[in-house]
């Protein structure tokens, strides 16, 4: 298992930051994956995201500093893919970080480093669009 993490400086309060922070445009902004349908449950936003040649069941949950979601059931390659998304006040702004650890369940030598390298890619996107969509960011 491995784990990346990006992080970057926002010119906006968390309040802000936070009301650009929805399943769907984490998704969306990671670029691997279409959201192909959304469902809120007592445990979170259970959203069905797709790509090539599979399907992924992602689990949300708020939390007070941001979103957390981990991967659900049997989900393609992977043994494991939780991602965190945090938003803290810093000078004049927020710190927006995402960590993720990721898992391949495939023979393959160096698979997870691999995951890790394609997974700091998305995180990398993600953070760069997001921070985008942040009015003032």
């Amino acid at each position: 298992m491995r784990e990346v993490e990006r992080s970057r400086f926002v010119m906006a309060r968390p309040p802000a930051v936070h009301r650009t922070l929805s399943p769907e445009a984490v998704v969306a902004a990671e670029g691997t994956f279409t959201v192909t349908a959304v469902e809120e449950t007592d445990t979170g936003t259970l959203v069905t995201a797709a790509g090539p040649g599979m399907s992924v069941p992602l689990r949300f949950e708020s939390r007070d500093d941001g979103l957390r979601y981990t991967a659900e059931g049997e989900v393609g390659p992977f043994d494991h893919l939780e991602t965190q998304i945090t938003v803290t006040p810093e000078e004049n702004g927020s710190r927006l970080t995402m960590r993720s650890t990721v898992s391949l369940n495939l023979p393959l030598p160096f698979a997870d480093r691999i995951a890790a390298w394609k997974r700091g890619n998305e995180l990398e996107r993600a953070i760069e669009d997001l921070a985008a969509d942040v009015p003032g960011g």
